[in-house]
């Protein structure tokens, strides 16, 4: 990992103040991450922030690791912050600084990289007069917050916590990060997403703009206290096709080592695509690969938590829920023990079905994963689909959904029913939520 925050950390002086972009190709940080299977972004460059007084000696470190210095340039923008411009902050923070040419605006998340301005809504002050939106949601959420913080004015929390996920012997880096809300005016609801905005800039030298994560905790906070937001986020890595060297996402490489105290950027919230049923009696399926997990735990901890039933007399979950999660490796079960918590005290209402593809074999011998799962309780699956007190949610690699409906369609088959003109039925009945990317 590129210690960025140490490079600019020596910028204690007029002239090394000055930030410079460095555009690096054919970097390599170790053997071990070369060998690495991981998706391919298409971009073949890095990119480096480096102050003026330390410009020779990571010529040299870049050098050493392979790389090739292609061009450099200044960083002279600045991003607002609140409606004010800010230096670059967080020089202390240890990630590395890095975009890539090409990388879609939004790309790096859990949820869909909406923008935040896609959502119709009224604005309003609040008491301190702070612009907020309330967007009108589907059936019977009434408003919900949405937009209360913008990418030209984010709110700029810190960091409580900054947990790791994967246990020893898994696959990736993948963080629960808890932030700081007490000053803000930021309310959510299960299912949403907020944004992040990284420091630094990209390949044109502009500030890096927002990517969207959904929110892995409930609209109490982790503490139940109405103060803390968090996310589930997955440090991404890709290997060039051509020229194999390794680039990490900007957004999920800040966020993944940041430390306690650290500031964050913060917009939203958004999305109303996967907010769970008001009604207790409801089932809820829930299908989620990696990170999708996010807005599962918070329908979870709403449903299932002491603390969190205990704050919400209105609410007291009574249906059932079922999660059917795909992990490369138990290691990668993310939220296990919480997981396994739930299961034991609410044997009847939770059900957990794991799908670890590196180490459980499917029918035909290949690898398990979550749409084989799907497929072997796939009547029992529809069974509860047709249920109208039945929601389904989707959440994580978009590769799943036609193995999902495959799987549905030779069961409702079985009763004459064409699965696509019915699932197309449930989506306008609100009952069928997909967040995939």
């Amino acid at each position: 990992m590129y210690n960025q925050g140490a490079v600019e950390g020596a910028a204690n002086t007029e002239l090394g103040s000055r930030i410079f972009l460095y555009e690096v190709v054919g970097l390599r940080q170790s053997e071990e991450t070369d060998q690495t299977n991981y998706p391919i972004r298409k971009s073949g460059s890095v990119f480096i922030r480096v102050p003026y007084n330390r410009m020779n000696q990571e010529m040299r470190r870049i050098t050493r690791l392979g790389g090739t210095i292609v061009s450099i340039q200044p960083a002279t923008a600045l991003q607002p912050v609140n409606g004010k411009a800010s230096s670059f902050e967080n020089a202390n923070s240890v990630v590395s600084e890095l975009a890539t040419s090409g990388q879609p605006a939004n790309s790096e998340g859990n949820g869909k990289a909406t923008p935040v301005n896609a959502h119709s809504a009224e604005e309003n002050k609040d008491k301190k007069g702070n612009t907020m939106t309330q967007a009108k949601a589907k059936k019977d959420h009434g408003d919900v917050p949405v937009n209360t913080y913008r990418p030209n004015a984010p709110f700029v929390g810190k960091v409580i916590s900054n947990e790791p996920l994967v246990k020893e012997g898994g696959i990736g880096i993948v963080q629960h990060l808890k932030f700081d809300l007490s000053e803000s005016n930021l309310k959510y609801i299960e299912g949403q997403s907020i944004g992040i905005i990284p420091p630094g800039v990209d390949k044109n030298g502009k500030p890096e703009k927002l990517r969207l994560y959904s929110i892995a905790s409930t609209r109490h906070g982790d503490d139940v206290d109405d103060k803390t937001v968090s996310l589930c986020v997955r440090q991404l890595e890709y290997k060039h096709p051509e020229t194999s060297e390794t680039v990490y996402g900007v957004c999920s490489t800040h966020l993944c080592f940041l430390k306690p105290g650290d500031e964050v950027k913060i917009t939203g919230p958004v999305g109303k695509e996967m907010l769970l049923p008001q009604d207790p009696e409801a089932n809820v399926i829930m299908m989620a690969t990696g990170t999708g997990i996010a807005p599962m735990r918070a329908y979870l901890w709403r449903q299932f938590k002491d603390a969190e039933r205990a704050a919400n007399p209105e609410y007291q979950f009574k249906g059932f829920s079922w999660l059917i999660f795909g992990v490369p490796t138990t290691p990668n079960l993310l939220y296990k023990e919480e997981l396994e918590e739930i299961q034991q005290k609410y044997p009847d209402n939770f059900r957990l079905t794991a799908a670890i593809s590196r180490e459980q074999k499917n029918p035909q011998g290949g690898r398990m994963y979550i749409q084989d799962r799907v497929a072997e309780h796939a009547d029992e699956l529809w069974q509860l689909i047709k249920n109208e007190k039945t929601h389904t949610y989707i959440c994580g690699l978009r590769g799943m959904e036609e193995g999902i409906d495959a799987a549905l369609t030779a069961a409702a088959a079985k009763e004459g029913v064409t699965w696509s003109d019915y699932q197309k039925q449930i989506k306008k009945a609100g009952r069928w939520h997909v967040e995939t990317y």
